[in-house]
């Protein structure tokens, strides 16, 4: 799982990421955006253009954010 999007994205939403994505591998989920792990070819577009600072490499995720690389993960095994 190259990137992983954490709680800053949570109730904005902003779309930047989903426009710069090249492969379309970002999905809009109830109350954020995921990031298909499979799909993403690692080219960092989306993390320059997240506004919110919400986008990080998957091991780089902030200790208080932890949690969200499993709900990243779980997002896409439903």
């Amino acid at each position: 799982m190259p990137f992983v999007i954490a709680e800053p994205c949570i109730g904005v939403k902003d779309k930047s990421c989903v426009e710069v994505c090249p492969v379309n591998c970002i999905y809009e989920g109830e109350d954020q955006f995921y990031i298909h792990p499979d799909e993403c070819i690692d080219c960092q577009a989306c993390e320059a253009a997240c506004p919110v600072q919400a986008i990080f490499p998957d091991n780089g995720v902030p200790e208080k954010w932890a949690s969200f690389t499993a709900r990243n993960r779980a997002f896409f095994q439903k």
